[in-house]
């Protein structure tokens, strides 16, 4: 019975061993670095007593760790002022230094860590000092890019970032497009997939790069467009009921006023009725409703008069001539106190997201229909996500029929 419990164990042991050696550890090994200068330094009067410190001829390292772990480091050795060596290390790292003996007086390490979305924080240890070991805190950046807003409607654009704090922002023309670059601030993961799906006739695609302490967001151009004949312009405000700060780049001129207003009165009650009312009902069930309230509600974009005029628009053509809200509320657009009253709850007006959805069919390419619906009604949602719920709508309109489906904005 022993024996047999023995060799259990024994092809146990072998299994795992295999098993580890199929799979082998991604822990990275920790890097050695060699910081000794070329030279030693001269004699001083301190060798003389130097049998009475410790370790004093012994080898002489230094281990350098971060908090949080795989900062960049920068590793200067300096002495009398003067940079001897330099290297380059990814934290933790440990760093082999001359023996104490061979140091200078005033021989040091200096250490400058640097991690994408923390500041850069810079030590000094002394060679002959009896530390050989230093962990340095990486405080986080002072301000955090916390969310991204693109509108595109009619031949305007804008570009809107939200931060924690008012941003400092710098904005350079290139050869194709635009620089913004936001000075001490991080960027929060969940926006990558927002600023990779912002497209139009004007902007091709956005970039961002965690430069160190800086935010760098590259915006090219669509071909045909010159970037020197571009008109930027730039405004701050101010998102209390979140505690956030906006900076809002505006992009283009003064877009295709009397072509959207042409495309808006050419809808009727068909595309706010039946299907469309279907349609409606499945969209708004699909996106967040503070979303929907902050998007449609007037913040001084360039888009608070379209919407405020489609709004008009969707009373005109409503049964009964009003602006029905889903609490069973009416206003009549025609007089302007009912109409402001409808606009600050425009989220809740019942068939505006499918004559949102009509006006741009009418008045956008079919490859920008999507983006040019999500900018008015979802700006910061990233465009897989809305493709999505935009998808889910069209099915559920008249059950997925080609009448409902057909009237999307793709």
């Amino acid at each position: 019975m022993r024996r047999g419990v023995a060799l259990a164990a024994i092809l146990v042991a072998v299994a795992c061993g295999i098993a580890v050696a199929g799979f082998p550890s991604v822990t990275r090994a920790e890097e050695r670095v060699d910081l000794i200068p070329d030279e030693k330094a001269g004699w001083s009067p301190s060798h003389l007593f130097s049998f009475i410190r410790g370790g004093y001829y012994s080898d002489r390292t230094l281990r350098v760790e971060t908090s949080p772990p795989g900062a960049k480091l920068d590793l200067f050795y300096v002495r009398a002022s003067f940079q001897k060596r330099y290297e380059q290390a990814e934290a933790p790292v440990t760093v082999v230094l001359p023996k104490r003996a061979d140091a200078g007086k005033r021989d040091s390490v200096t250490i400058r860590a640097a991690l994408d979305g923390y500041r850069i924080e810079t030590v000094h240890v002394n060679v002959r000092s009896d530390q050989d070991e230093v962990v340095i805190d990486l405080q986080p950046l002072p301000n955090t890019l916390a969310g991204v807003a693109h509108t595109y409607f009619a031949g305007r654009e804008g570009l809107t970032f939200l931060t924690k704090v008012p941003a400092q922002v710098r904005v350079q023309k290139g050869a194709e497009g635009f620089t913004v670059v936001l000075t001490q601030t991080a960027r929060e993961d969940r926006l990558a997939a927002v600023l990779d799906g912002m497209r139009s006739p004007l902007v091709e695609k956005v970039e961002s790069n965690q430069l160190g302490e800086d935010l760098m967001l590259q915006v090219r151009l669509t071909a045909g467009h010159d970037p020197k004949n571009l008109e930027l312009r730039s405004r701050e405000s101010q998102d209390t009921a979140r505690g956030l700060y906006r900076y809002t780049i505006d992009i283009g001129g003064s877009g295709n006023v009397e072509r959207a207003r042409s495309a808006l009165g050419s809808i009727g009650s068909g595309d706010v009725t039946g299907c469309a009312a279907s349609f409606d009902d499945a969209l708004r069930r699909k996106l967040d409703p503070e979303q929907l309230a902050r998007a449609l509600s007037p913040r001084g974009d360039f888009t608070d008069p379209y919407v405020r005029a489609a709004l008009r628009r969707l009373g005109e053509v409503s049964p009964g001539a009003v602006i029905r809200m889903e609490d069973g509320s009416a206003f009549r657009p025609g007089i302007p106190i009912e109409l402001a009253a409808a606009g600050s709850q425009a989220a809740a007006a019942k068939g505006f997201l499918a004559l949102l959805r009509a006006w741009v069919r009418i008045l956008e390419p079919p490859e920008y229909r999507s983006e040019a619906l999500r900018s008015l009604i979802a700006p910061e949602m990233d465009h897989a996500g809305f493709a999505k719920a935009l998808a889910a709508a069209n099915a559920a309109s008249c059950g997925g029929t080609t009448a409902g489906a057909d009237s999307g904005p793709g």
